[in-house]
């Protein structure tokens, strides 16, 4: 079975066999392996261990991103958030929980976050310490532009927080040359290509100092994270991690490396996408973005206009022939979305294009051009 959903991902056979053994969090030969595989993040987010640290964090990307909130944004502080789609609108969630101000900056659909609307909106209110960017957008496909969104966070003396959750490993990331960001939050199960359970952030070292007491919890803080690596040694947790999922996680930075590392999957995932939305217009389906606008980690695709169509029927019918996608969607019209991420080809994405034709097919689907909805 294919797994073609933004993450979790299709897996190497090596990364799932890794997770077959039994691991004590304690041994000094996991706290080795711990040690290594942040180490290796570090080196992927081009981080230097002397201004900057990676913590591991049980648990799902929001857990990562809620601690980044938690730990950078002062308690009572304001963050403002481009709402560049679902995943952003959660950063809103998990800040206003957390009694932190957030602040919402509308982007229209299909847009890309603006460097113009940020500064503006930084310059009209002083309160503002932090911006909060998604990436990589997943409930649209788009893919937003930290680089120059942070030259005006950083022109303004603002900070910022990134989730690179769907975008860690594959997207371009330098983290030396973000001097306003604080943090970067990402999970082994996306395009590293590992198994679902851990999250991690790649932080400032001077930054997590600052900021200790500021989470008002002691699962959901990154300083104190690094405070206790510091004492007790950079393999260390303070509580049980998910052992199995780290010891994956290495191998699967084994074939990072091999593959040639960010560069080399992102022209894969590119080659995988791209493939996808021909292959979707060859079908007389009709993708949500313009090849141009289209990021290299999800492909959304508009529901045909046919009362034959059923999204749950599609999935089914896909399951059977192989393929697994979302059976939900977050867009606004109706759509069905596709993951180009995971140990997956460009000729996978053939084979899921010939499966989504029949499956089409089977269901009588003959309309299969979008449902347009009213603005």
């Amino acid at each position: 079975m294919k797994l073609l959903i933004p993450g979790p991902v299709t897996t190497s056979p090596l990364v799932r066999a890794a997770m077959a053994q039994d691991l004590a969090p304690w041994d000094l030969e996991f706290r080795a392996l711990n040690a290594r595989v942040k180490q290796r993040l570090l080196a992927v987010a081009h981080g230097d261990p002397d201004t900057h640290a990676t913590l591991a964090l049980q648990g799902c990307g929001h857990f990562a991103t809620e601690a980044a909130l938690r730990t950078f944004v002062p308690p009572g502080g304001t963050i403002l958030v481009p709402l560049t789609g679902s995943y952003a609108e959660r950063m809103v969630r998990l800040a206003r929980e957390a009694g932190r101000i957030a602040i919402e900056l509308p982007v229209a659909d299909g847009a890309h976050a603006s460097p113009g609307s940020v500064a503006a909106a930084l310059a009209a209110n002083p309160a503002i310490s932090h911006l909060g960017l998604v990436y990589s957008e997943t409930s649209s496909g788009m893919i937003h532009d930290p680089a120059a969104i942070g030259a005006v966070v950083r022109e303004a003396g603002r900070r910022m927080i990134l989730d690179a959750v769907s975008a860690f490993g594959a997207l371009p990331l330098d983290v030396s040359d973000h001097p306003e960001l604080d943090a970067v939050v990402f999970t082994a199960n996306k395009c590293l290509e590992g198994m679902p359970g851990m999250s991690f952030a790649v932080a400032n070292i001077a930054r997590l100092v600052a900021s200790a007491g500021n989470a008002g919890s002691w699962s959901f803080d990154l300083s104190d994270i690094h405070a206790h690596t510091q004492r007790a040694g950079a393999g260390t947790f303070r509580f049980t991690p998910a052992a199995q999922v780290l010891a994956s996680l290495d191998v699967a930075l084994d074939l990072f490396d091999a593959e040639g590392g960010q560069a080399a999957r992102l022209a894969r995932y590119r080659a995988n996408a791209d493939t996808l939305h021909q292959g979707m217009i060859g079908l007389g389906l009709e993708p949500c973005l313009p090849l141009q606008a289209q990021g290299p980690i999800v492909l959304n695709v508009a529901s045909p206009a046919d009362a034959a169509w059923n999204l749950q029927r599609f999935v089914d019918a896909l399951k059977a022939r192989g393929f697994l996608i979302s059976n939900f969607h977050n867009t606004a019209a109706p759509s069905f979305r596709v993951g180009c991420i995971g140990a997956v080809t460009p000729a996978d994405m053939a084979g899921f294009v010939a499966a989504a034709d029949a499956a089409l097919r089977e269901m009588g689907i003959r309309n299969r051009a979008p449902i347009r909805v009213a603005a």
